[in-house]
Formats: structure tokens, sequence, C-alpha cells
């Protein structure tokens, strides 16, 4: 599968937003499911939040809940994350990736083994 290319990141004061998008030059993700994840220095890899390739399912981990929405336009080969009320610790390299597995149970959304596809990550700092 081909590469997933990340853009929109940035420094944002706490409180800000951001909007990360997340396409995928040279080939169609429409019946991918598509997640971001994120990586802080020093830290493991985590699950951020994830679409389905409808764009009827999402599910976040509970950090982000009622702060970042995903969205996506097929017609534009093109996912959204929408980060609102940034904080600090959401700092970290944020990367999507795809998957051709159809989630039917949430913990499987976390799970980098279940993606066949990856970008190489936008930084985003959010500054206290």
């Amino acid at each position: 599968q081909g590469q997933l290319v990340e853009s929109g990141g940035g420094v944002v004061q706490a409180g800000g937003s951001l909007r990360l998008t997340c396409t995928a030059p040279g080939r169609t993700f429409s019946t991918s499911a598509i997640s971001w994840f994120r990586q802080a220095p020093g830290k493991e890899r985590e699950f951020v939040g994830g679409i389905s390739w409808s764009g009827r399912s999402t599910y976040y981990r509970d950090s982000v809940k009622g702060r970042f929405t995903i969205s996506r336009d097929n017609a534009k080969n093109t996912v959204f994350l929408q980060m609102n009320s940034l904080k600090p610790e959401d700092t970290a390299i944020y990367s999507c990736a795809a998957s051709a597995v159809l989630f039917t149970t949430n913990r499987n959304w976390g799970k980098p083994a279940l993606y066949d596809s990856w970008g190489q990550g936008t930084q985003v700092t959010v500054s206290s």
C-alpha cells in the first residue's frame, strides 16, 4: 500500500486549535479505516482516534474526547483531525494510518499491527 502524508502541524498556545490533514497520493483509501496515532518524546506511540471507511463510526481515546474530531472526505481522499482546546500534554508527532480491517471491537482500533500504511508524521507542539 502507498504511503500516507500528514500536514497541518505546528506550534500553538494552550487552548488553541489545529487541524491536521491526511492524504494518500497515488492511492485511494476510501475503503480503509483511518486512524491517528501520536508519539511524544520518550513515550510509546498511542492511539488518538479513528474513523471508519464510510465515516459513520468514530472512536477516540478518553483524553481527547470532546476536544478532537475526526472526519473524512472520500471524494478528496482526505481525512482530517480537528484538535481544539489543546493542552501541553497533546504535544507529539501525529501520524495517520490506514487499515482494511472492519473494526467491530473498539479495543482493536489501537493495535498498530492492524494498519497497513503509515505516514511520516507531523509535529504538534502546544506551549503553556
